[in-house]
């Protein structure tokens, strides 16, 4: 719709759009939040979550909707099965770009509850998002170098207690917990160093996943295993707003969790610790297959127009 117009300008009105209907939405948000402060723990505090949630999930929802009436942007979203609203899943996603945050809400809408993930503590000072993402029971985690660790082993165990609490809170009402199991963008300089296996990927870090897995126990539904590739090549946000990221394509596996991952102990046995690496490898294989075969369809799609 925007087209016509130059680029920068688009992405200027995208930005102001985006802006105007996050602090909308943010309002009600923060009611929720200042009542959930005032209340113990409990089925009252649940409702006010999910209340909150679902306001959240309608803000990413007009998100989106400005995205595919505003930009020209090509979705090829898909999913292989049915997934329920007020369902529990762990999701893992290849991560690129900061769009990838604004392609999953794309992708799932409502088809799945809203999701959440865990973010750097140093966010939590980001204006109007930060005291939402807090109240919506993100996870903030503070990342402990390995000299911080020697100097001082009881940062070692924080994380995994940052994950047990955060899950404490998700146990009783619907949730989607997103995982970037690369632990940061993928760029072609991070793939070099660390000599990653994979072609289009970086090394999974499966520690997090294992944790979250193991608070939240088999009441999770299943995982559901993301896959976002760029044909154009991955952009930053700011390309997004202003028009330049053209097609996009998601594939959602829903995938059955070995009921073995859910029960051991990541931190102190070695064995299931390695079991677990196993699993996340193949995972991680499959998830690099299907890049290669989803951008080679792209790229023969486009040669034959």
């Amino acid at each position: 719709m925007l087209q016509f117009l130059p680029a920068p300008l688009i992405g200027v009105i995208m930005l102001s759009l985006l802006i105007c209907n996050t602090v909308f939405w943010s309002i009600p948000v923060y009611v929720c939040i200042f009542v959930k402060l005032l209340l113990p723990r409990g089925p009252v505090r649940d409702w006010v979550s999910r209340i909150a949630a679902w306001l959240a999930q309608t803000w990413a929802v007009f998100n989106s909707m400005l995205v595919d009436v505003l930009l020209a942007v090509k979705w090829d979203i898909r999913i292989d099965a049915e997934l329920d609203p007020k369902g529990q899943y762990l999701v893992c996603a290849n991560h690129q770009s900061w769009n990838d945050i604004v392609v999953v809400m794309r992708a799932f809408g409502r088809r799945a509850p809203f999701f959440k993930f865990f973010i750097k503590q140093e966010l939590i000072w980001v204006p109007i998002l930060g005291p939402v993402w807090w109240g919506l029971d993100f996870p903030f985690m503070k990342r402990h170098t390995k000299e911080q660790i020697a100097r001082n082993p009881a940062l070692k165990g924080k994380d995994l207690e940052t994950t047990r609490k955060a899950c404490e809170n998700f146990r009783n009402q619907p949730a989607m917990i997103l995982n970037f199991l690369e632990g940061t963008r993928f760029t072609q300089a991070k793939h070099a160093r660390q000599q990653s296996p994979y072609k289009h990927l970086l090394k999974p870090k499966s520690g997090g996943f294992a944790f979250t897995m193991g608070a939240m126990g088999e009441k999770l539904n299943s995982l559901l295993d993301v896959t976002i590739v760029y044909p154009g090549g991955a952009q930053g946000f700011w390309a997004l707003l202003s028009g330049r990221v053209r097609h996009v394509i998601v594939e959602v596996r829903k995938l059955t969790i070995p009921h073995a991952l859910y029960v051991g102990d990541y931190e102190n046995d070695r064995e299931f610790r390695a079991q677990f690496q196993t699993w996340i490898a193949q995972l991680w294989a499959e998830k690099d297959q299907r890049i290669e075969s989803i951008l080679a369809e792209a790229g023969s799609a486009t040669q034959s127009r």
